[in-house]
Protein backbone atom coordinates (compact mmCIF):
# COMPACT_ATOMS: atom_id res chain seq x y z
CA UNK A 1 0.00 0.00 0.00
CA UNK A 2 1.12 3.55 -0.74
CA UNK A 3 0.08 6.73 1.03
CA UNK A 4 0.33 9.85 -1.11
CA UNK A 5 1.07 12.85 1.12
CA UNK A 6 2.00 16.49 0.46
CA UNK A 7 5.40 17.27 2.00
CA UNK A 8 5.44 14.77 4.82
CA UNK A 9 3.77 13.49 7.95
CA UNK A 10 4.96 16.15 10.39
CA UNK A 11 2.90 17.68 13.19
CA UNK A 12 1.47 21.16 12.65
CA UNK A 13 -0.41 23.62 14.88
CA UNK A 14 -3.36 23.42 12.49
CA UNK A 15 -6.66 22.81 14.33
CA UNK A 16 -7.52 19.13 13.93
CA UNK A 17 -3.98 18.31 12.85
CA UNK A 18 -2.48 17.99 9.40
CA UNK A 19 -4.57 15.69 7.14
CA UNK A 20 -1.56 13.78 5.80
CA UNK A 21 -0.23 13.14 9.31
CA UNK A 22 -3.69 12.12 10.58
CA UNK A 23 -4.00 9.54 7.80
CA UNK A 24 -0.46 8.23 8.36
CA UNK A 25 -0.83 7.98 12.15
CA UNK A 26 -4.14 6.11 11.84
CA UNK A 27 -2.56 3.59 9.46
CA UNK A 28 0.45 3.04 11.73
CA UNK A 29 -1.76 2.68 14.81
CA UNK A 30 -3.76 0.03 12.94
CA UNK A 31 -0.53 -1.88 12.21
CA UNK A 32 -0.07 -0.89 8.57
CA UNK A 33 3.26 0.24 7.15
CA UNK A 34 2.43 2.27 4.04
CA UNK A 35 5.07 3.35 1.56
CA UNK A 36 5.04 7.17 1.64
CA UNK A 37 4.94 9.01 -1.67
CA UNK A 38 5.70 12.70 -1.19
CA UNK A 39 3.72 14.59 -3.77
CA UNK A 40 4.93 18.16 -3.17
CA UNK A 41 3.26 20.94 -5.14
CA UNK A 42 0.13 22.74 -3.99
CA UNK A 43 -3.14 21.25 -5.23
CA UNK A 44 -5.16 24.50 -5.50
CA UNK A 45 -2.74 25.80 -8.14
CA UNK A 46 -3.30 24.90 -11.81
CA UNK A 47 -1.99 21.53 -12.94
CA UNK A 48 1.05 23.03 -14.66
CA UNK A 49 2.38 23.88 -11.17
CA UNK A 50 1.67 20.40 -9.82
CA UNK A 51 3.66 18.17 -12.15
CA UNK A 52 5.76 16.43 -9.53
CA UNK A 53 6.11 12.66 -9.82
CA UNK A 54 3.89 12.09 -6.78
CA UNK A 55 1.08 14.38 -7.98
CA UNK A 56 1.16 12.85 -11.47
CA UNK A 57 0.96 9.33 -10.03
CA UNK A 58 -1.81 10.29 -7.67
CA UNK A 59 -3.80 12.03 -10.39
CA UNK A 60 -3.36 9.06 -12.74
CA UNK A 61 -4.73 6.83 -10.00
CA UNK A 62 -7.81 8.89 -9.09
CA UNK A 63 -8.12 11.81 -11.52
CA UNK A 64 -7.79 14.10 -8.53
CA UNK A 65 -4.60 15.82 -7.30
CA UNK A 66 -5.41 16.54 -3.65
CA UNK A 67 -3.75 14.42 -0.98
CA UNK A 68 -3.76 12.36 1.18
CA UNK A 69 -4.74 9.30 -0.80
CA UNK A 70 -4.23 5.68 0.13
CA UNK A 71 -3.49 3.36 -2.81
CA UNK A 72 -4.27 -0.22 -1.81
CA UNK A 73 -2.61 -3.32 -3.18
CA UNK A 74 -5.82 -4.31 -5.00
CA UNK A 75 -5.44 -1.08 -7.06
CA UNK A 76 -8.33 0.67 -5.34
CA UNK A 77 -7.82 4.03 -3.67
CA UNK A 78 -9.20 5.93 -0.72
CA UNK A 79 -9.20 9.72 -0.92
CA UNK A 80 -9.22 12.19 1.95
CA UNK A 81 -7.86 11.93 5.44
CA UNK A 82 -11.12 11.19 7.24
CA UNK A 83 -11.95 8.27 4.93
CA UNK A 84 -8.42 6.87 5.33
CA UNK A 85 -8.66 7.12 9.13
CA UNK A 86 -12.03 5.32 9.08
CA UNK A 87 -10.66 2.60 6.80
CA UNK A 88 -7.59 2.11 9.02
CA UNK A 89 -9.74 1.79 12.15
CA UNK A 90 -12.01 -0.73 10.44
CA UNK A 91 -9.13 -2.69 8.82
CA UNK A 92 -6.36 -3.40 11.32
CA UNK A 93 -3.31 -5.23 10.03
Amino acid sequence: MRLYVCWGTFATPRPGGHPCRNAYEALVQAGHRPELVKSYGFAPLPGVFNQTRGRRGKQALTGYRWVPTLALDDRSAIDRSRAIVEWAQATPS
